[in-house]
Order: structure tokens, then sequence, then C-alpha cells
């Protein structure tokens, strides 16, 4: 394994402890909302915490972007941190929810780890080293037809506008699909599609650290990562399609019809 890597899995599982000891008792944890249904809690804290200052202690010279704290420092190497992505299925009790940490270098994503805590399975990839799932190798699923695949998604939930343009996707991708999944966490949605559990995933509107690893490891895991054009950028505009390769073209044809002029100027942006 990758020494930062290494690094990388220690601070993500640092993380986990924390969560799991707060996940003993659900009713004593103090929960604030950031925005509408945009929840934070201690936990999303003290976990962030944890794999900052691990991160540091290795590479006191490296940045960091963390969903609750931000960013910090001018590095060329990122640290992309989401220490709790699924927040609101954690304070439910809900047992879907992942830490999710990459490393960006000089721009280019080259580290990912996605830990599930509550299955013990630790996803991992390294660029040009493939993608892992508890150190077995893992791939995108070799199912051609998007008729016989099963998709992931996320319901918008914090911000509606471009809700109708989902909707309209959604009603194409029931009809066009084997199944449609919602677990709510989008790190553990990319996940999935590197481990050939889903055939492909799209969602609009997503944050860097949400799925900075999960792309890395699809990418690793010989799928295809996009935003609803095809194209790079995704990183950045938030909007996603991952699939296997036959998949991912199949997915991209049937949200086409949908894209409206404010989705592909964000394309663009």
């Amino acid at each position: 394994m990758h020494p930062m890597l290494t690094i990388a899995v220690k601070a993500a599982r640092q993380a986990a402890a924390i969560i799991n000891r707060a996940s003993q008792d659900l009713g004593a944890i103090k929960v604030r909302s950031k925005t509408y249904n945009d929840f934070v809690s201690e936990v999303d804290h003290a976990a962030e915490r944890a794999i900052i200052e691990t991160l540091l202690d290795a590479y006191p010279d490296h940045s960091i972007l963390a969903e609750e704290s931000g960013a910090q420092g001018d590095s060329e190497n990122v640290w992309i941190i989401d220490p709790l992505d699924g927040t609101t299925n954690f304070l439910h009790g809900f047992p879907q929810y992942a830490v999710s940490i990459a490393l960006k270098q000089r721009g280019q994503i080259t580290q990912a780890v996605i830990y599930d805590p509550n299955r013990n399975d630790l996803f991992t990839a390294t660029r040009g080293r493939g993608a892992f799932l508890n150190d077995r190798r893992i791939r995108v699923s070799s199912r051609a037809r998007l008729q016989e695949a099963v998709i992931g998604t996320g319901f918008p939930f914090r911000d509606f506008a471009h809700l109708d343009t989902y909707v309209a996707m959604f009603k194409d991708m029931i009809k066009k699909t084997s199944g449609l999944r919602r677990p709510g966490s989008a790190s553990l949605d990319l996940a999935y599609v590197a481990a050939g559990w889903y055939d492909g995933f799209w969602e609009i509107g997503l944050s860097q650290w949400d799925i900075a690893a999960g792309g890395l490891l699809v990418h690793e895991a010989g799928g295809l990562v996009g935003d609803f054009e095809g194209n790079e950028g995704w990183l950045e505009s938030g909007n996603v399609v991952a699939g296997n390769p036959k998949v991912f073209s199949q997915i991209l044809q049937t949200l086409s019809p949908h894209l409206t002029e404010s989705l592909k100027s964000q394309l663009v942006a």
C-alpha cells in the first residue's frame, strides 16, 4: 500500500472509532442545521478533527479541504475530507454512512479511502494501481444493457433548483433500468459502482468531498466518471455520472434530453 494511502486509512479508522462510539447513544448527540435539511453533529466535527490531525501529523505542509472546517493551506497536495458522509442516516440510526478521504496532487486525485464502519468495508485506490475492497481487487460490473442494470442515485434534499429536471430524469431512468437505489451516502454509492454492486450512478449538485475518493475508485476499477455530458469537470460542478463503460454511455443518453441550460452552464463553468 502506498505510504500516503496507509496514513489516510489510519485517519479513516480513527474517525470511524469516534463515529462508532457515538452511534451507541444517538440521543446524546448535539446537532445543528447548517442550512435547510443539511445537518451537522458534534460527531462530524470530532471525526474531522481526528482525520486532519492524523494527516497533518504525517504531512504538515499539506493542505486540507474538509466539509466542516473548509479550506486551509495552499499546498499543491490537498486532502479532501468528508468525515461522515450520510450524517442524516447516522442521526436516524440508519446504517449507511462512511468516512471519505482523497488526496489531490497538482489537480489530480491520486489516493482514495472510503470506509464503511457498519460493515467494516475498506475501499482504497491509488492512481494507476487499481481499486480494492479489504485488500481484494475490485472491478466494475460487466453488465452491458441499461435495462438489466441497477443504478444508484441521490434525491435533491438541500437545493431544489433542479428538482423538476431531476424528477424527469428519475422517471426516465425508472423505465429504462432494472431498478434504482437511493441509500443516502454518495461516497458509498460510488464505491458500490467500483465494486460492481451497482452498474452505474448519477446525481446533481454534490460537493467535492462527497465524490473525490469515489471517483478515483470507479476509475481504478475500470469504470468511467464524467459530468452529464461525459466530460471532465464533474468534481467542480458536482454533477456526476459513473458506471461501467457500456452503462455509463447509456445513462448519458437517457439524461441528455433533460439537460437544462442552467445545468449545461454549470457543466461549462
